[in-house]
């Protein structure tokens, strides 16, 4: 499910991008298909149910969405134009309330996910909720900006930058931070289920 809508939300946002040519919306739709990628290649050709039972085949997948997400600073460079040249993501019409659904969906599917699988052990899972919460944050701030343009007032523009600066380079931090420990942890699991086969 999470898959198919992520899939559906890169498209209306890479249609929305062509159709009102704008850089920002194809660049989010990009994103949001790096995201989607990373989901198909949890799930391609086996079940998440039969890749546990080889958990360093797991672990292998999980080290690469991690390598993904580390690999992905188009999201960084966004933010860094949007901060520099005080651009804006402005969704015509009704689009706006969109993805304001689909920001808050996201928000509470991930906040859902972790609490639910908080104490399993399984590299599916946690690469599954580290795909979301990137989802939820990107969406986060793609909302903000869209919020910040169609609302707020030319005299706080100041402001608005600032706001949008610290969103971004947290959003960025932590999204970074998430990919080093997918990599480090797995790596260094994989590292240690070697040894031990090899003993």
């Amino acid at each position: 499910l999470s898959l198919a809508i992520n899939i559906l939300y890169a498209v209306i946002k890479f249609i929305s991008g062509v159709h009102y040519r704008s850089l920002w919306l194809v660049s989010i739709a990009v994103y949001y298909g790096l995201l989607a990628l990373m989901r198909f290649l949890l799930l391609w050709r086996e079940n998440p149910q039969s890749i546990e039972k080889n958990r360093r085949s797991a672990l292998r997948r999980y080290r690469f969405c991690g390598i993904i997400l580390l690999m992905n600073q188009a999201l960084a460079v966004i933010v860094l134009l949007i901060v520099q040249q005080n651009r804006r993501y402005e969704y015509p019409g009704t689009l706006i309330y969109l993805m304001a659904a689909y920001a808050f969906y996201s928000i509470i599917i991930a906040t859902k996910n972790f609490i639910k699988y908080r104490k399993h052990h399984s590299p599916i899972l946690a690469a599954a909720k580290a795909i979301n919460l990137a989802a939820a944050l990107v969406s986060i701030l793609s909302l903000e900006t869209a919020m910040l343009a169609r609302f707020g007032s030319p005299k706080d523009a100041a402001f608005q930058q600032q706001m949008v600066a610290a969103t971004g380079g947290f959003i960025c931090v932590v999204i970074l931070g998430m990919a080093v420990s997918m990599i480090v942890r797995s790596s260094k699991e994989i590292k240690n289920s070697r040894s031990s086969y090899t003993v």
